[in-house]
């Protein structure tokens, strides 16, 4: 075997073995969260939200496991995440960008035979007339916007889209779809207000299968359904409704390494601006991760880790690089350099910590950084 091949793994085992932390993503329970979903949402097709290199945990290897589960519709974002992904599918695998194409990506998008999402009567032209220089028909999703005012056909290009539609463009129109603001709320009015406006839409454009139920649309009952779903944050355990118990498997877990340990007196200063000050004898730990690996800043004074089941909290401000805890609660010499200590696991959520962060699960996942060692399961 090659010399360089040998050192390189040698360093790469080193690494892992030494590593500042653990991200452990369990495929398997990714798998049964899609098809816990596709059971809910059958006879209708469930696709996935890949997008953000799958939340951050690594679209191929996200897209193979859901793949072997009978996935055949895959969502991303942007046209150059659909380029990275396409080798890793096999071609009976769709893949959609939700964005649509920025002007130059047309040709390339075509060639590559992945889907636009076409959000614009701007978008609309620059694929149609990509469509008559290449002289065939293209494929593609149109996007109306029913009340989110983000993405997707305002009301007033409709018309005009109609016409067009009528006067026989050479876009074959795979499905229309919308995306609901507040399927995360059972009970917010205006998931009736966008499927009401959805409804018109069908109206106005009838032949056309309808995506509309996102994560939290699965749970608003069949008439949100459409014919195909897309699914994101649910698959990666994230919970899909607001409030009561989550219905989704965990996916992630983050165990993260002690770099240092130490006593300090009551009165002590701790971090950047002295933000947290001891009011007694504390025992504290420095963990291995920060706001640059996951950890929002928003955590200091709030969040929390764990050891053995025990809360450890986090105690003024979360540096870019590490992470400052309260250890008094441990038996002294429980941890020491190298140990670990559970961010994400059996003991906290990734909807717990976003919470104490007072941010939102996806912000929490995707966040995470490429310092941990990533291991598969």
């Amino acid at each position: 075997m090659d010399n360089d091949i040998l050192v390189s793994r040698a360093r790469t085992a080193t690494i892992t073995q030494g590593a500042t932390g653990y991200l452990t993503i369990d495929l398997a329970a990714l798998g049964r969260n899609y098809s816990k979903l596709a059971s809910m949402l059958a006879p209708v097709r469930a696709g996935a939200v890949v997008k953000a290199d799958a939340y951050g945990l690594g679209a191929e290897r996200v897209a193979q496991t859901l793949y072997d589960q009978g996935c055949r519709h895959f969502f991303v974002a942007q046209f150059v995440e659909a380029v990275r992904l396409r080798p890793a599918l096999a071609e009976s695998a769709q893949i959609f960008v939700l964005n649509g194409l920025q002007p130059g990506n047309e040709l390339a998008c075509a060639e590559s035979g992945i889907v636009p999402v076409l959000n614009s009567l701007a978008q609309w032209r620059q694929w149609s007339a990509t469509a008559r220089r290449l002289k065939r028909n293209l494929p593609a999703v149109l996007q109306f916007d029913t009340g989110m005012s983000r993405l997707g056909f305002p009301w007033e290009e409709r018309a005009e889209l109609a016409a067009a539609i009528r006067d026989g463009a050479n876009v074959e129109i795979l499905f229309i779809m919308s995306h609901l603001a507040c399927a995360d709320d059972l009970e917010s009015g205006q998931n009736g207000e966008q499927f009401a406006e959805m409804a018109r839409i069908a109206d106005e454009f009838p032949g056309f299968d309808i995506s509309f139920a996102n994560s939290g649309g699965v749970f608003l009952g069949d008439a949100y359904h459409g014919v195909l779903a897309r699914p994101g944050i649910a698959l990666y355990g994230g919970a899909p409704n607001a409030g009561g118990n989550n219905p989704m498997e965990p996916v992630v877990r983050l165990d993260v390494a002690v770099v240092q340990t130490r006593t300090v007196p009551s009165g002590a200063k701790i971090g950047y601006g002295g933000a947290h000050v001891t009011r007694r004898q504390t025992r504290l730990a420095t963990i291995a991760a920060g706001y640059a690996d996951g950890l929002p800043r928003s955590l200091g004074d709030r969040g929390a880790v764990y050891h053995k089941g025990i809360r450890l909290p986090i105690v003024g401000r979360v540096s870019m690089d590490s992470t400052t805890v309260d250890i008094t609660a441990l038996p002294e010499g429980a941890l020491s350099l190298g140990s670990l200590v559970e961010v994400l696991g059996p003991n906290q959520t990734l909807d717990d910590v976003a919470g104490d962060a007072g941010t939102i699960s996806y912000e929490i996942l995707t966040g995470l950084g490429d310092r941990y060692d990533r291991q598969y399961c």
